[in-house]
Formats: structure tokens, C-alpha cells, sequence
């Protein structure tokens, strides 16, 4: 009896032990995370001088398609478009003088998925926008857009695109009418499903041997496990079917490809870089705009997979103290997050590293 009691005692000091070094942990992680910016929620156009300031005279209209799909397929998974995939690239083309117009498969309102950890400025700009928000409550039928009015197509992300997008015979018209026509085709993340059924006059899949980028199966796989029962057919392995060489990089960072006048991109947080290389391939030099914190803790983990932890160190103080540059601790932290997901327990030490040493250095400035 003395001895059963005494291994109870063990397991339960062992236990309180563990519980109390979670918590600390927990503790100690959030410590590391940057504080809320409630003020950003307020934000409007006019307080953003990528916005507000040196206006460029209109250049033309671009047209923004999203999904009219709030629920995938037979679960009840709900989704929409991506709020951010959509506002980011808004106020680029705005930015740059063209004028955005939004149309979706069934016309009206869409339905909307706002991730709150990823928010940033512009986003919440987005909503506060009167013209933007009536634009996105009254969106276009796709069958009643006139093509000709617009220099280039940009198809909005988000899971609903796998289910409303590939068999729309009306993308399937205009997506074919703008690559003959050598206009400028955008895609990202899931909005690439609007190219997957697309046939050419030449009878060959508009996909044929372009190099294109999206959600890949790995991204699917991790956030959904039963994706493949869920979607239609997963976004990557479709691509190739269809003959594209498709370009796949780091889960969840930037990843942009161009294929002439297609250009798509990988996942949420490639979509400033491909609205830019949109305005470029219209024929113009984007206008400049200040790199994000967001972007720049992507450059972080995008070295640190390329290169090293030191290198990723450097590149963190070279920011923050030399060249006063944000870096987004929140999306550092998500990586982490990723990290143990995909059982990669030396990166999630690695990267907990770096939102450690980033806040170290936040706090010498």
C-alpha cells in the first residue's frame, strides 16, 4: 500500500510539474507576441499615404472576381472569399489607377472569411470603405460582365473558389477571351480553379505547360485533413493533371509565377507581390509603397528555410535596428504554430527563437 502510495505521489507532483511548465510557457509566448492595435480598426483610406497620397489619374478598370460559395461541398465547413486576397490587391490596382469593379457567380453580396490574426490596416481600411463596401454588397452576376471594359481579370482566393469557379462557363468565356487576347489574367491561392477548365480555340487546356502557382496539397492537407473528401479535387494535383508545371514553395509564405500574361499566386500572403507584378505586366512601374511588416517577416522565414537561423537573426536586427523596418512577431509566431503541426520540432525551436531575438530587438529601438 505504502508503495502504491507513493507512485500516486510521484505521478501527481509529475503532473502538477508538467502543468506548471505549460503554463509558464504559455505565459512566456504570449509575452513575446506584440499587443493588439485596436486603433487600427478604425483606419481609413485617408490615413494610409499609399492611398491618400499622390494620386495616379485613372488608368482603366480591373475586374475582381469572388466566390458566391459559403459552405464546401456536403460538410459543414463554412467559407467565402478571403477579405485580405481581395482588400490588398483593391487598393494596389487603386493605388496604381485602376479602378476595381467585383462580380462573383451569383451576383450580390458574397459571403466573407475575415481571419482576425491576419488584419492588418488596409484591411480593416477595406471595410470601413463606403465605395468598396458597396461595390462587394452588390457585386456583378459574372454572366453580365462586359469584358472589353476592363484591362485585366483578378480571381480572388478562398474555398468556395474550388466550388463555383472550375465548371462557371462564364469564367470559362472570359478567362479564354483575355489570354487570347493577351490581357492580364491574376490568381491566387484557390482562385487559381478558375483555370482549370478552361479550353483554347487550339483545343488545348489553357493550363498546357505554364508554369502556375496555388494552394498546394501540403497547405490543403495540413489545415483539412479530409480535404479530399470535402473538395472536388485538390487545386494542385488538378493543375498538373491539366498539364501545367506547377511551382510550388514554402508552406505559407510568398510564392509568385508568371507564365506570359497569367500570373498566379500561392496562398494569402503572395497577394501584394502579384497585384504589383499585375500592374507591371499592364505596362507600368508600380507605385511605391512601403513594405509591410507582414512581408518582412516573411523575408525572415523565407531566408531561414533558405539559408540558416543566423542568417534569419541577422536579417531580424538589420531590420529592426538598422533600417527601422517592422517585423510581423504575430505571423513569426504562426510558424511556429506550423511548425509542430507538420512534427517539425527543431524549426518550432528555431522560429520560437526568432520571434524571441525580434522582440529583443523591438525593445533596444
Amino acid at each position: 500500500m505504502f508503495k502504491k502510495f507513493k507512485i500516486l505521489k510521484w505521478i501527481g507532483v509529475s503532473l502538477i510539474s508538467i502543468i506548471v511548465i505549460v503554463v509558464c510557457f504559455v505565459v512566456w509566448f504570449v509575452s513575446l507576441l506584440p499587443p493588439i492595435n485596436e486603433a487600427a480598426e478604425t483606419t481609413v483610406v485617408n490615413d494610409l499615404p499609399y492611398l491618400s497620397e499622390n494620386i495616379i489619374p485613372t488608368r482603366g478598370k480591373i475586374l475582381a472576381v469572388v466566390t458566391s460559395t459559403d459552405t464546401m461541398g456536403a460538410s459543414d465547413k463554412k467559407t467565402g472569399y478571403e477579405l485580405t486576397e481581395l482588400s490588398r490587391a483593391y487598393y494596389v490596382f487603386e493605388a496604381n489607377g485602376f479602378e476595381v469593379d467585383v462580380a462573383s457567380p451569383l451576383g450580390g453580396q458574397p459571403p466573407v472569411v475575415i481571419d482576425d490574426d491576419d488584419m492588418s490596416v488596409f484591411d480593416f481600411a477595406f471595410l470601413n470603405d463606403s465605395i468598396a463596401q458597396e461595390k462587394i454588397a452588390h457585386t456583378i452576376p459574372i454572366k453580365d460582365v462586359i469584358a472589353d471594359n476592363y484591362q485585366a481579370i483578378y480571381f480572388v482566393g478562398g474555398k468556395g473558389a474550388m466550388f463555383d469557379f472550375p465548371n462557371n462557363t462564364d469564367i470559362q468565356a472570359i478567362v479564354k477571351n483575355y489570354y487570347q487576347s493577351n490581357k492580364v489574367i491574376g490568381a491566387v491561392c484557390h482562385g487559381p480553379a478558375a483555370l482549370v477548365n478552361v479550353t483554347l480555340d487550339n483545343g488545348k487546356s489553357l493550363l498546357e505547360n505554364k508554369t502556375i502557382s496555388a494552394f498546394t496539397n501540403e497547405e490543403e492537407l495540413l489545415l483539412i485533413s479530409d480535404a479530399k473528401s470535402i473538395f472536388p479535387f485538390l487545386l494542385q494535383d488538378e493543375i498538373i493533371a491539366q498539364g501545367a508545371n506547377f511551382n510550388e514553395g514554402i508552406m505559407y509564405l510568398e510564392n509568385v509565377s508568371q507564365d506570359q500574361n497569367l500570373i498566379t499566386g500561392q496562398n494569402p500572403w503572395s497577394t501584394w507581390l502579384l497585384a504589383e507584378q499585375m500592374i507591371k505586366q499592364l505596362g507600368y512601374a508600380p507605385k511605391y509603397r512601403a513594405v509591410t511588416a507582414e512581408e518582412n517577416a516573411i523575408s525572415v522565414l523565407s531566408i531561414y528555410y533558405a539559408q540558416s537561423k543566423d542568417e534569419a537573426k541577422a536579417m531580424i536586427e538589420n531590420m529592426l535596428l538598422k533600417e527601422h523596418k517592422p517585423v510581423d512577431r504575430m505571423l513569426l509566431a504562426q510558424h511556429t504554430i506550423v511548425s509542430l503541426m507538420k512534427s517539425d520540432i527543431g524549426s518550432f525551436f528555431d522560429i520560437l527563437g526568432l520571434v524571441s531575438y525580434a522582440n529583443a530587438c523591438e525593445s533596444k529601438k
